[in-house]
């Protein structure tokens, strides 16, 4: 069955060079017999654009861009009722594309539009965090708290460097400027305890950052949320994990806490930094000290690689 599909494109994407790989990507839509463009220009555009398309009747929303745009794309799919809510497919053409690699999509452009075109869609898990004003927002592969959302900002700043050096750079800084643990209480639908901690992720899949393996067991279908933590640790010890991060073991040390839950909640002594898939939540000037989380199975339909 020929489906009507909408392509939102984050031009801006890779330091702006998604527009060029778009415009190579044309002839293969005009093959297909033809699709309609969208083109994001502000923050939180592809919300819209994505509720939109639904609304309008399409059957498939493909996100071209990197995580960031597939976040905003999932958020305004989501706001479309179950019956009526398109398939995702995603097109990476951003720094990281995390999401991206946890279905298994081809990094090469042209392979990954064809096969959002003509694959078979299957069902994802999405976390939801709810703050403590109400305000709900989905994820579709990590939630980093502290540590993680400082070094996404962080990021930002770099404009000079891409991918995975891009991250890292970041994380090194963070490191060295923000080395600040936070107390927070934890309660999961398990267990309960009070921590200090200096970085706390919240896994649908396991990977962030371009590639650091933060829940190497993590599966976007598995109906669970994976989480890792790691506990008041100097900065010379945070140097050490690091490395294990990128290879997904650092999990072996005693200042590591992973495990995995439905639910998840934070009550912390101070305001909370979060990035939601690399978008920022809550940063500088906000106050939010609770926060909740959980999985919600089978959420989405997505074409996977």
């Amino acid at each position: 069955m020929h489906r009507k599909v909408k392509i939102i494109l984050n031009p801006m994407a890779d330091m702006g060079n998604a527009w060029r790989v778009a415009r190579d990507l044309r002839s293969i839509t005009e093959q297909h017999g033809g699709v309609d463009w969208s083109g994001t220009v502000y923050p939180g555009h592809a919300i819209e654009l994505a509720k939109q398309a639904g609304e309008q009747g399409y059957d498939m929303v493909i996100a071209m861009g990197g995580d960031g745009t597939v976040h905003e794309v999932v958020n305004g799919l989501m706001k479309v009722p179950g019956g009526k809510r398109p398939i995702l497919g995603v097109v990476p053409v951003g720094s990281g594309n995390d999401f991206a690699h946890s279905i298994g999509v081809p990094k090469n452009s042209s392979e990954a539009l064809l096969r959002a075109l003509d694959g078979t869609p299957s069902a994802i898990d999405l976390g939801l965090m709810t703050d403590s004003d109400g305000r709900r927002e989905y994820f579709d592969n990590t939630l980093g708290i502290g540590f993680g959302a400082i070094v996404t900002i962080r990021s930002h700043q770099l404009p000079l460097l891409r991918g995975f050096l891009m991250y890292l750079t970041a994380v090194i800084q963070t490191i060295i400027v923000d080395h600040n643990p936070i107390t927070m209480q934890i309660e999961t639908d398990t267990e309960k305890w009070e921590q200090k901690i200096i970085y706390l992720i919240l896994c649908n899949g396991p990977r962030e950052g371009g590639g650091f393996l933060v829940a190497p067991e993590a599966q976007i279908d598995d109906g669970i949320l994976h989480y890792a933590m790691i506990t008041d640790v100097s900065r010379p010890m945070m140097f050490r994990i690091v490395p294990e991060v990128m290879k997904g073991t650092h999990g072996r040390f005693k200042q590591v806490k992973m495990g995995t839950c439905k639910k998840f909640t934070i009550t912390s002594d101070r305001p909370l930094y979060i990035h939601a898939d690399g978008e920022i939540f809550t940063g500088p000037g906000t106050d939010l000290r609770k926060v909740s989380f959980e999985i919600v199975p089978n959420a989405l339909k997505v074409v996977r690689g």
